[in-house]
């Protein structure tokens, strides 16, 4: 998958935690995922609609 380099942490990392997160980034299809301690590592990508999907059923099941 052809990911910009767009990726971002989470606004919830802190200065301690800041690479104790995952990262991600959109194209206009798909939703990539990565560990931001080793972003060389593999990236799990994701249909961007199943994505948003998974974000809202995590919302609601809190």
């Amino acid at each position: 998958m052809d990911i910009p380099g767009n990726w971002r942490k989470s606004s919830y990392s802190g200065p301690g935690d800041g690479d104790s997160c995952v990262e991600i980034a959109r194209s206009p299809t798909r939703i990539g995922i990565r560990d931001s301690k080793d972003p060389l590592r593999a990236t799990l990508t994701f249909p961007a609609d199943v994505f948003t999907f998974f974000l809202e059923a995590l919302k609601t099941h809190r």
